[in-house]
C-alpha cells in the first residue's frame, strides 16, 4: 500500500503487507507509522547514523513493535528503498497515454514543455534529491538493492519515455530514429545539469518554479531542434 513518507514532501513509499493474510488495523497503523519515521530518518542522517531505537522512538512503537513488522534494520532499510520507487512509478504509469490527446505536430511543443516541467519537479524534490544520495551512498554495502532501485526507479521512468516516444512516432508526431536513444538524450538534456547540482549543494536553494520552467523550456527548445 502506497504511504506517505511525510506530511507535506510528496514522496510515496509502498509498503507491503506483513504475512499473507491481512493485517488487523491497529497492526498496519503501526506499519505504516515506522515506514515514515524510518524513510525520514534514513533519509536525514543515513544508514549507518540510524538505529532502531531511533525509529521506534520517533514512530511511537516499541522496539520489538520494529521487529515484529520488519525484521532487522537492514531488511528494513531494503523495504523503505524499494518502497519509495513508487514515486518514480506513479510517474511512469501517468506517462502511458499522456499524450493520446494530441492530434497534430504543432502541440508538441507545448505538450512537451508540460511533461518536462513535471519530470524536473519530480526529479529535484529535496527528498527525491535526498534518496539518490542514500542509495548512491550505501551501493558498496548493498549492491543489489542500488540496482533494483535504479530498475524500478530512474530505468522505468526512461523506458516508460521510451514508449511514449515510439507512440509518437508511430502517429507522426514526433521526428526520431531512434525513440528509446531520444528518450535518453531528452532525460539527460533535461535533468543533467540542474540533477547534479541538487546532488552536490545538499544546503543549496530548491529551483524556483520560473527556474523550473526556464529549464524544462530550454530543454525542449533544443531537444526539438535537434
Amino acid at each position: 500500500m502506497p504511504e506517505p513518507a511525510g506530511a507535506d514532501d510528496g514522496l510515496l513509499v509502498r509498503i507491503t503487507p506483513r504475512g499473507a493474510d491481512r493485517a488487523p488495523r491497529a497492526a498496519e497503523g503501526k506499519r505504516a507509522a515506522i515506514a515514515r519515521a524510518a524513510t525520514e530518518l534514513f533519509l536525514a542522517q543515513g544508514y549507518q547514523a540510524t538505529s532502531t531505537e531511533q525509529v521506534a522512538s520517533t514512530a511511537g512503537v516499541s522496539k520489538q513493535t520494529v521487529y515484529n513488522q520488519f525484521g532487522d534494520k537492514e531488511r528494513l532499510f531494503r523495504e523503505i528503498v524499494l518502497g519509495v520507487t513508487a514515486t518514480a512509478e506513479a510517474f511512469a504509469d501517468a506517462l502511458a497515454g499522456s499524450m493520446d490527446d494530441l492530434d497534430s505536430p504543432a502541440g508538441l511543443d507545448a505538450a512537451l514543455r508540460a511533461l518536462a516541467r513535471r519530470y524536473l519537479t519530480t526529479v529535484v524534490s529535496p527528498q527525491v534529491l535526498a534518496l539518490r544520495r542514500l542509495v548512491i551512498s550505501e551501493a558498496t554495502r548493498f549492491p543489489d538493492l542500488a540496482a533494483a532501485y535504479y530498475e524500478r526507479g530512474p530505468a522505468r521512468v526512461l523506458a516508460a519515455l521510451g514508449d511514449l516516444f515510439a507512440d509518437l512516432v508511430g502517429r507522426g508526431l514526433l521526428r526520431v530514429g531512434d525513440p528509446t536513444r531520444a528518450a535518453s538524450d531528452f532525460a539527460f538534456l533535461l535533468l543533467g545539469r540542474v540533477l547534479d547540482e541538487g546532488m552536490f549543494r545538499v544546503a543549496g536553494p530548491v529551483p524556483t518554479p520560473a527556474e523550473i520552467e526556464a529549464s524544462a523550456d530550454h530543454a525542449v527548445e533544443v531537444f526539438l531542434g535537434r
